[in-house]
């Protein structure tokens, strides 16, 4: 309870380096913001061409298939392996002045979030575009699903961040295992039935399913099935913390 008293308290810093963090992105850059949209709209076409009309999907309307997922997992995928450096990347302002560290992977992964927030104003467009439609029902449990995947995130950058002030390999070692889980995740292609018992034992498998019961299939999903990664989530969160208070205390001699 006193973590959570003294990050309320520092919530102004909190908000103001997620700010920061958006406006730093693509600083410099003659498109600046924009290349927030630009981005995941590239990655769609180049999965549509390369699974749909290369390696022939067989799934209907794939781009949005894909691009309901993709949008999620770029955030889940950016908050483990970036959000990992996220301390070490702000090694002299710890040195400097006093603050709740837990500040640096809360506000990095809130960054990454809102930023997800905006790339799912482009699937919107693309759904409004080609006509497919919502069902407004449905969109009433994409916060839920958002939340959850929040929670996930952030309990695990909050332990690989303060990890890796001690550990520097496992940044480049998070970057292997992002590669691969994203590949066990039913992201660019169909789970074979055969298979699937195995693929609901990632928790990020769920997550993603949802998200494209209500944005593709137009559906009300089952939330039922976010609990294995509701309560990883929260496990997560409660292990991340306590170690990353247990492990900040020497933050500043080992950067």
């Amino acid at each position: 309870m006193s973590t959570i008293k003294e990050l309320y308290a520092y919530r102004q810093m909190i908000i103001s380096l997620v700010k920061k963090d958006l406006r730093g992105r693509y600083k410099g850059s003659v498109l600046g913001f924009m290349w927030t949209f630009i981005n995941p709209l590239f990655q769609l076409i180049v999965y549509t061409i390369v699974f749909e009309h290369i390696l022939d999907a067989t799934v209907d309307k794939y781009y949005l298939y894909l691009f309901v997922a993709l949008i999620p997992w770029i955030f889940f995928s950016s908050a483990i392996t970036t959000g990992a450096a996220s301390v070490l990347a702000q090694k002299e302002l710890v040195k400097k002045i006093y603050f709740p560290r837990m500040v640096i992977p809360i506000s990095y992964v809130t960054s990454c979030f809102v930023n997800m927030l905006l790339s799912f104003i482009v699937v919107f467009a693309v759904i409004i575009v080609t006509g497919t439609g919502f069902n407004f029902l449905a969109l009433l449990t994409l916060p839920v699903i958002m939340i959850v995947e929040y929670i996930f995130a952030l309990g695990m950058s909050l332990l690989t961040s303060a990890v890796t002030v001690y550990f520097r390999d496992l940044e480049h070692i998070l970057s292997i295992v992002a590669m691969a889980w994203m590949y066990m995740t039913p992201i660019v292609y169909t789970v074979p039935p055969q298979y699937e018992k195995y693929f609901r034992l990632n928790p990020m498998t769920h997550i993603i399913e949802c998200y494209r019961t209500v944005l593709y299939n137009k559906q009300v999903p089952d939330l039922s099935t976010l609990l294995l990664a509701a309560g990883l989530g929260v496990f997560f969160l409660i292990f991340g913390a306590m170690v990353f208070n247990k492990l900040q205390r020497h933050f500043a001699e080992e950067l």
